[in-house]
């Protein structure tokens, strides 16, 4: 029987790679996207892609039955990987901004995941992959608010895993680290619209740092690696009998790992601030 996977996030980067990539090896894929026209691409390009929006419920309820429609019923993975950053310090951060950042990043994925959980837990089985970060096990100044939403995923869904796992369900993180993306580029809207850097008694630090480092192409960071990397964990997830918790995929991951491990949170604090 030819498996299924509903994977989010897939009018670029991470989520296209993993959808194209996993098609070629026989899935059947429904790839998402949160735009119609991007869902349209898709679909000219041979793939299933229903419209499924993070922050629009009734997108994640529709898309879902479009795609158990086309299974009779079935799911075999979901892949949760839609998501934007909002770099800024912490200070200038509105609650209005964290509430729309934790709807993308966390709580749309939380509402997908448990439409998904009884699907899986009547077939006795199931893979849910969630694509997490660097910034999930560790921290960085301002990314106050992407890490936030991370770290919520990561202690989820440790819980998930021991809770489904009598059920059948893998529960798997995937850490990327800094993969070529346009991910960057994509968390510039919520910058404009959210962050009054200029009224900021950091506003100096926006001028000289961050804000070059946004809107300037400075080409790909130091150990980044092409999304495909992050697809080749995916399919080891998928694959594995006994699936592992998490899987790193870049250096920095490997780093931010080993070292939430061996330092205390002041050398950690030491470390991080030099970067």
């Amino acid at each position: 029987m030819q498996k299924s996977i509903l994977i989010t996030g897939c009018s670029s980067g991470i989520g296209l790679d993993a959808a194209r990539t996993l098609k070629a090896r026989g899935w059947q894929v429904f790839a998402s996207c949160r735009q119609q026209a991007d869902c349209d691409r898709l679909i000219g390009e041979g793939l299933k892609a229903p419209r499924i929006d993070y922050c629009d419920p009734d997108s994640i309820g529709t898309g879902l039955g479009e795609v158990l429609a086309a299974t009779g019923g079935r799911l075999d993975a979901l892949f949760n990987n839609g998501a934007h950053g909002l770099n800024a310090a912490v200070e200038d951060l509105p609650v209005e901004a964290l509430r729309d950042i934790f709807e993308s990043n966390f709580f749309g994925w939380h509402d997908l995941t448990r439409q998904v959980i009884p699907i899986m837990r009547s077939q006795g089985a199931g893979h849910i992959v969630q694509c997490s970060s660097t910034l999930g096990l560790s921290y960085l100044g301002w990314r106050g608010a992407y890490t936030a939403t991370k770290h919520a995923l990561e202690g989820l869904s440790d819980v998930m895993r021991i809770e489904l796992a009598p059920a059948g369900i893998h529960v798997v993180l995937i850490e990327p680290g800094p993969i070529t993306t346009r991910f960057r580029k994509n968390g510039i809207p919520y910058f404009e619209r959210f962050i009054d850097w200029k009224s900021s008694p950091r506003r100096a630090d926006y001028e000289t740092g961050l804000i070059p480092r946004m809107y300037q192409d400075g080409g790909p960071d130091r150990f980044e690696l092409p999304p495909s990397a992050v697809t080749h964990a995916l399919i080891r997830a998928l694959e594995a009998t006994r699936p592992k918790p998490r899987y790193y995929v870049t250096l920095p991951t490997w780093f931010a790992g080993t070292l939430r491990r061996v330092l205390s949170t002041r050398a950690m604090d030491a470390v991080i601030s030099r970067l």
